[in-house]
């Protein structure tokens, strides 16, 4: 599959798929005899669990070290996995931190919404009364 084919199906600049690759988030690409990146399937399920991962706010620096881990062999797998374990823990803390935001946002818009009501009221005039 062509970069350009990647970047649509996974909604990834090319320049951000390139950069990924040179920072070592994507394996080695495979290039065709032109040159030109050739993803595989397996590339392709790299690119897109470095999508959900960063989507979920994981830094780069962690999944550069997760990749790293990953090419090393089976000898990393309790390594991988308590990295991970760690990403999770700080994933479900900042949910919790964005729940609460909700929340104080749903009572303020709630409030605004109460004071409109109010100041809607006001400005009804009684019936028969004209200016």
């Amino acid at each position: 599959m062509l970069i350009s084919e990647v970047s649509e199906k996974y909604d990834i600049p090319q320049d951000t798929l390139r950069y990924y690759e040179r920072i070592g988030l994507i394996p080695h690409v495979n290039r065709n005899k032109s040159r030109i990146r050739d993803y595989t399937e397996e590339d392709c399920r790299w690119v897109e669990f470095i999508k959900c991962m960063r989507g979920a706010g994981l830094p780069i620096e962690v999944l550069i070290e997760y990749v790293g881990l990953f090419q090393q062999g089976d000898e990393t797998v309790e390594a991988r996995k308590e990295l991970l374990i760690e990403q999770r823990t700080q994933l479900k803390a900042r949910m919790e931190d964005m729940k609460k935001t909700l929340e104080r946002l749903d009572y303020k818009i709630a409030r605004y919404e109460t004071g409109l009501v109010q100041a809607e009221k006001t400005l009804r005039r009684p019936e028969g009364v004209h200016s």
